[in-house]
């Protein structure tokens, strides 16, 4: 028998760790928000209450700002949701929540606008959905209308077809021109095809009339992942527009956020996309901020942009009976995401800690060490004993009761040493 033979290595081919670079597209300024270019990718939301209703709609607006989101999308459908974007807008000032508001638009926007001469002047960038701004002859009209009204006001718009939406008669068109391909292309092809074009043609159209290619940002929302992903990989090679990306109706629950999750990483590994939705459908009784949270812990995660501390938990086996473990870890992951606001001014740079609450002796010690700060609390049988590590050391070991309250201490004495303005200064 002969010697095994090792296998070959080709170092050549290994890819690299992590995500591509951006893919270079025009920045567009939403407010005081950059999107696209070489700014980060941003978090952006949508409120689901009547924008009619001032105070639950400021409420709202609010929670997801302070959650993190960065623009944030309402509902212009009516006269009375258009008179009462200024009002909230002025709220938001005197409440000092400084987020740009988007208001979207279908069907008719070129109304609204026109009657709420205040709505076009308050709100930081206008939605049209090109699959429906308009039917048959009024279509070309009206959207010029819209396009008008943002150059007029200096507004971004952001043109954004979806699949629920699409320009029938576009789709019909290229149907019917790929019928006579010598080999036709499968109908799902013509329809992300149709989708593209929109989005695009209704691009080039408002360059036409006069609003700058830097005013404008292009999406292409689809339910499904992998046509998402085809959808914005033709798209991003095709235009250098700034591109929102969301997979629309993405559902509730995990599902939602396991789909939205499996078809945005893809893309902005690939450094395709310059902001992002995550479209939860909420669950009962849960809060809207959640679509928020999954949008940044997606970007954190894949290392694109760091909102809050990180924290490494034991998922838990039979070494680890006890629940206490899975009860810090949650007191500890609460803790600093409560507490970010606040160091986000008084400790810059807090949001890039690491932590570890690991459950037993196995990986506890060294996935401890790994992190800022960590503890390795006793499994089932070992010394009722949690060592904490800090910076890799061994740092103090921690018994009794009140493990928990000793070890938030330990963390928050840590972010002021390591990012307070007196440890800045030196």
């Amino acid at each position: 028998m002969s010697a095994a033979q090792p296998l070959p290595c080709h170092i050549e081919s290994v890819p690299s760790f992590g995500p591509a670079p951006r893919r270079t597209t025009r920045q567009v300024h939403i407010g005081g928000v950059a999107v696209g270019g070489d700014a980060p990718v941003v978090v952006q939301s949508m409120t689901n209450t009547d924008t009619a209703d001032v105070a639950s709609t400021v409420k709202q607006v609010a929670e997801l700002w302070r959650a993190g989101s960065e623009l944030v999308r309402v509902t212009v459908n009516n006269p009375e949701s258009a008179a009462a974007v200024p009002r909230i807008v002025e709220k938001l000032a005197m409440m000092g929540v400084e987020v740009p508001i988007i208001g979207d638009f279908h069907y008719n926007g070129h109304q609204l606008l026109a009657g709420e001469p205040a709505c076009a002047q308050a709100l930081a960038k206008y939605r049209i959905n090109p699959g429906n701004v308009g039917f048959g002859k009024k279509r070309d009209t009206q959207f010029a209308q819209l396009i008008e009204f943002a150059i007029q006001y200096g507004k971004p718009v952001r043109i954004g077809a979806n699949w629920g939406s699409l320009d029938q008669a576009l789709a019909t068109r290229l149907m019917d021109e790929n019928h006579l391909r010598a080999e036709p292309w499968e109908a799902a092809r013509v329809l992300r095809e149709a989708l593209i074009r929109s989005a695009l043609d209704s691009a080039e159209r408002a360059v036409e009339l006069g609003l700058p290619a830097e005013r404008i940002v292009l999406s292409c929302k689809v339910s499904g992942v992998q046509e998402l992903i085809a959808v914005y990989r033709d798209l991003a090679q095709r235009s250098d527009f700034a591109l929102h990306l969301g997979l629309t109706e993405a559902g509730i629950g995990s599902k939602g956020i396991v789909a939205s999750s499996a078809a945005l990483s893809v893309l902005l590994q690939e450094g395709i996309g310059d902001t992002i939705r995550i479209s939860l459908t909420p669950e009962p009784g849960a809060p809207r901020t959640q679509e928020v949270v999954v949008a940044q812990e997606l970007l954190q995660t894949m290392g694109l942009r760091a909102f809050t501390p990180m924290v490494t938990a034991c998922p838990g086996c039979g070494r680890t009976t006890s629940e206490f473990f899975q009860e810090l870890a949650k007191v500890v992951q609460e803790h600093v995401r409560a507490k970010m606001p606040e160091w986000k001014i008084t400790h810059p740079g807090a949001e890039n800690l690491t932590l570890a609450v690991m459950g037993c002796v196995v990986n506890g010690p060294g996935e401890s060490r790994h992190a800022d700060i960590g503890i390795s609390l006793p499994g089932t049988g070992e010394a009722p004993a949690a060592p904490v590590f800090v910076d890799g050391e061994k740092s103090v070991t921690l018994r009794g009761e009140n493990i928990a309250h000793e070890f938030v201490a330990l963390i928050d004495g840590y972010v002021e040493r390591r990012y307070g303005r007196a440890a800045t200064a030196i």
